[in-house]
């Protein structure tokens, strides 16, 4: 008996989600606004997520709670934040939804916004809650980095405006909202960081790498000539206690496009690290044959390191191995 009540409980609480996605109202079965599937998610939750305002009125109205928790500690204002869906949010905010709550991540309705990136949900939740912005994720991530890594420009507008964030301001990493942007290829909003929030290109995240490296890890190559020809940052800047350049990067992830790019930017091809590792010896540690190849015909000799190691001897794949015997004969 037990197993068929749960079972009923599961099928009328996943009927009554559909009628919320379909706008039909529950009040002519008699279901239970309240009911939850395995996720704890309701029917305010479904409501909220597909943009359904009409049916999600009538559920507040007849006292679904505005701030329902589902899986992971989701409210539905941070589920209709996930859409472009002003009607829906308003509507949620006109019955006291709070956004400052948090999930477990740390997120809060507007963090959520702003990876979405409309600027009219921006602006309503500000005017809603004028303190809204003051939120830090559990990796200390902001709203202001989370816009700048998915390239919301107006959004970061918005926020550099009318928010109070600090030139910058770095997560847990270290990571400023500049080498979010940068690194991955948003150009637009990095300059925009530059120009209106004094961001520094060559701030050092916790392991003292700077833009210039996160970019050539990423392989976004029109990022790196914008730092290095637009704003002069040494494409030859180490990084890390091990003395890392941007070369030392794009040879370890094998991105060879981004590799020639840095020697047309003025790289030192011959550039070791703490340990006397050459970028040959990254591209043998990270497995990548075409790196290894583009390398050894640009000119870089196989040398030992520090410890009387090659590259070579790092080589372990056999497409790898068989540039070595390729360039040996």
């Amino acid at each position: 008996m037990a197993n068929c009540a749960h079972l009923k409980k599961n099928l009328v609480a996943t009927l009554l989600h559909i009628l919320s996605t379909k706008n039909i109202s529950g009040n002519r079965i008699g279901m239970d606004i309240e009911l939850y599937n395995t996720d704890y998610k309701r029917a305010l939750h479904e409501a909220a997520s597909m943009g359904q305002r009409e049916c999600l009125s009538y559920l507040l109205t007849e006292g679904a709670k505005v701030d329902c928790l589902k899986k992971a500690d989701w409210t539905p204002l941070m589920m209709a934040c996930t859409r472009r869906n002003l009607g829906v949010i308003q509507e949620l905010l006109s019955h006291e939804a709070d956004p400052t709550l948090k999930n477990k991540d740390g997120w809060n309705s507007f963090h959520i916004a702003c990876r979405e990136g409309d600027p009219a949900v921006i602006q309503h939740l500000l005017l809603a809650n004028p303190e809204v912005w003051r939120t830090e994720s559990k990796t200390l991530r902001t709203p202001l980095h989370t816009a700048a890594m998915h390239g919301c420009e107006e959004v970061v507008s918005i926020l550099v405006q009318r928010c109070g964030y600090v030139p910058d301001g770095r997560d847990s990493c270290g990571v400023t909202p500049f080498m979010d942007a940068v690194r991955n290829g948003h150009i637009s909003v990095a300059k925009l960081l530059l120009e209106k929030h004094q961001a520094s290109p060559t701030a050092a995240d916790i392991l003292g790498a700077q833009p210039v490296h996160h970019v050539a890890v990423t392989a976004q190559e029109e990022a790196l000539e914008f730092l290095v020809r637009d704003l002069g940052v040494d494409v030859n800047q180490t990084a890390t206690d091990m003395q890392l350049t941007s070369l030392h990067y794009a040879a370890k992830e094998g991105h060879t496009s981004t590799i020639k790019t840095l020697l047309t930017l003025g790289a030192d091809l011959h550039v070791r690290d703490k340990k006397g590792r050459t970028a040959l010896h990254m591209a043998c540690t990270g497995q990548h044959a075409e790196a290894v190849r583009t390398l050894l015909q640009l000119g870089l000799v196989d040398m030992v390191d520090a410890s009387g190691t090659t590259a070579q001897q790092l080589a372990k794949k056999t497409d790898v191995l068989r540039v070595f015997d390729c360039d040996l004969t």
